[in-house]
Parts: structure tokens; C-alpha cells; sequence
């Protein structure tokens, strides 16, 4: 019953005119409703609901059944398990994680986590490898989803990662008209660039620079988890906005040639 408010706000975010799953397949809804209401889901993910909005961030990301789908940096895999519930036995979820987040241990016991769901999926595979060596699967994808841990390839512990190089290797990973979404916390307009180690933020546009530089199509922009109230110039871990900041989605289509 707690899950109930979320599936309707799903149902009222499709009939207020929305294209659910566009870009990809109408009628994505019905998964991604049943996927959020799944009495299975751990609390600990069903309780971070409100605040992630999962259905409306999956509608706009078009994730449908049979999809092939990434979720690097995959955490303790709260979108890996939404995921799997929706591409079903026909599709595949591959969840990546790092090598050099192995150092926290809060990914470590996520790591654990997504192990054990694993065992009872077998549409999702766990990956552990380097940065860029992570960018590589064994078929294309349809979706390359990062959520909240793009600003960390720019800082030293991971390497940095040369983002050309990545993201060129997610093009690379993509099927023709497969889609790239970034989720991140946003920094202010003209933010240093060590903003993505001080504070775990970067800008949008910073984002959109760097994808687009590989040949990506900006495919569109969501307000979802926006906070006009959030002024950007504190950490996101900090008690004073922990869980609330300002968030942006952007989306990114592969041509297809």
C-alpha cells in the first residue's frame, strides 16, 4: 500500500500527455508501474522512491520489455532490480561497478547485494572491471544509463577517466538509435572544475559538451527531480540537502545512419 501513490502519480504522469517510453516503445507504463509497486523490491529501495521518482525517470528513459540496458556504477542496485522488472526474461541488465569504487565500503555491501538478487534473475549480469574496460559487453545495447556518478570519472580516484575515451565507448556500446541518460547533481553555472570532487556536482552543460563531442544527439532534458531550492553550494552529502538537490536527466540518442 505504500507503493500506491507512486503507481498512480505514473498513471496521471502518462494521461497528463506525456509519450511514455518515447523515445522507444508505447505501453513501456504498465512494466514500469508493476516494476515500482513490486512487493518484492527491498525497503530500503522503496523507501528512496520519493525522492528518485523511479517511474517517471524510467518513462523518460524509455526503457521498455527486451531492452538491453547497462546500469554503470549500478550502487546497491536500486535501478538494476527496477530494471530487471522491466525488460523481463527477454532482455538483460548489466550492472557495472568500477573497481575503484571498491574502496567505500557502502558499494562494497551494495556489491553484495546485487550479487544475491542476481541469483534468482539471470537476465542481470554483475561486472567489475576499470572504468573503461566496463564499457564493454558481450551484445549492444539499447540503453547506457549512469546515474549520480558521472561527475565522479572526472576525479582523481578514478583515474580520471578520459571522458573522450568513454563516452566514445559508450557510442561504441549502443546499437543505432540506442539512447545514453546521464542523472547528476547540478552545480552552478561557471562551478570550478574540481566542483565533482568538493562537492559531487557538475554542470549540465558540461555534460552535454562532452557527449555531444562523440557524436551523440541531444535527445532531451527532464525537470523531474529538479530543485529550484537547492543553491548548489553545498556538498551533496550534506545534511542540509542530502537527498534533495537540485538533479538534472539528460538523454542522448546514437544516429541512426
Amino acid at each position: 500500500m505504500r507503493k500506491l501513490p507512486l503507481v498512480c502519480s505514473l498513471f496521471a504522469f502518462v494521461a497528463s500527455g506525456f509519450a511514455l517510453g518515447q523515445p522507444g516503445s508505447p505501453g513501456a507504463w504498465r512494466e514500469i508501474a508493476a516494476a515500482v509497486a513490486d512487493s518484492s523490491r527491498p525497503e530500503t529501495d522503496s523507501d528512496r522512491d520519493a525522492e528518485r521518482k523511479p517511474a517517471q525517470t524510467l518513462a523518460f528513459a524509455g526503457i521498455q520489455p527486451g531492452a538491453k540496458v547497462a546500469d554503470y556504477a549500478a550502487g546497491s542496485g536500486y535501478f538494476t532490480r527496477l530494471f530487471a522488472d522491466v525488460v523481463g526474461p527477454k532482455g538483460h541488465v548489466y550492472a557495472v561497478v568500477p573497481s575503484a569504487l571498491f574502496q567505500y565500503s557502502n558499494i562494497v555491501k551494495g556489491i553484495a547485494e546485487i550479487e544475491m538478487y542476481t541469483r534468482n534473475h539471470a537476465n542481470v549480469t554483475v561486472t567489475f572491471a576499470a572504468a573503461l574496460e566496463g564499457v564493454k559487453f558481450p551484445e549492444k545495447l539499447d540503453l547506457f544509463w549512469i546515474s549520480q556518478n558521472y561527475h565522479d570519472l572526472h576525479d582523481s580516484f578514478m583515474g580520471p577517466v578520459d571522458m573522450t575515451l568513454f563516452n566514445k565507448a559508450v557510442y561504441d556500446a549502443l546499437r543505432p538509435g540506442g539512447v545514453y541518460v546521464v542523472l547528476d547533481h547540478s552545480a552552478v553555472t561557471g562551478a570550478p572544475s574540481d566542483v565533482t570532487d568538493t562537492l559531487h556536482r557538475i554542470e549540465p552543460s558540461t555534460v552535454r559538451r562532452e557527449v555531444e563531442a562523440v557524436g551523440f544527439q541531444f535527445d532531451g532534458e527532464s525537470a523531474i527531480l529538479a530543485n529550484p531550492k537547492d543553491p548548489r553550494t553545498a556538498g551533496v552529502f550534506d545534511n542540509s540537502i542530502r537527498g534533495h538537490t537540485d538533479q538534472f536527466i539528460l538523454r542522448f540518442r546514437k544516429p541512426i545512419r
